[in-house]
C-alpha cells in the first residue's frame, strides 16, 4: 500500500533539514527496509514549510510498530530543532488520504 502524510518544517531551515536527510544514518534507512518501508520520498511546498510524504508500506501495523523503534526515537530527537513536533519529539504528522494512483 501507498501511505502519505505531511509534516511541517520550521522556516529557514529548508536546507538542512535537506542535509540531513541526504546523509540520513545507514540504521535509519535500515530500520526504515526492516518495517516494509520502501519507495520513500518527502516534497517540500517551500511556501508553506509542509513536508508531504509518500511511501510504500508492506504491512501498516509493522511500520507503526516501526515507530517505536530506538533508532526512529533517535533520529526523532536528531530532527526535533527544526520541525514541528511532540512532547516525545516526534514529528507532527497527518495522514493524507490516497485520491489518484497510477502505477
Amino acid at each position: 500500500m501507498v501511505y502519505g502524510f505531511k509534516m511541517k518544517l520550521k522556516k529557514g531551515c529548508e536546507e538542512e533539514y535537506k542535509k540531513r536527510h541526504d546523509n540520513l544514518w545507514p540504521e535509519m534507512k535500515r530500520m526504515i527496509h526492516e518495517n516494509g518501508g520502501s519507495d520513500y520520498s518527502i516534497f517540500l511546498d517551500r511556501e508553506t514549510c509542509v513536508l508531504y510524504a509518500s511511501i510504500k508500506i508492506s504491512d501498516p501495523e509493522r511500520w507503526i510498530k516501526g515507530s517505536e523503534n530506538e533508532i526512529n526515537k533517535k533520529w526523532s530527537e536528531y530532527m526535533a530543532d527544526i520541525m514541528e513536533v511532540n512532547e516525545d519529539n516526534s514529528p507532527v504528522s497527518e495522514s493524507l488520504s490516497l485520491m489518484f494512483h497510477l502505477d
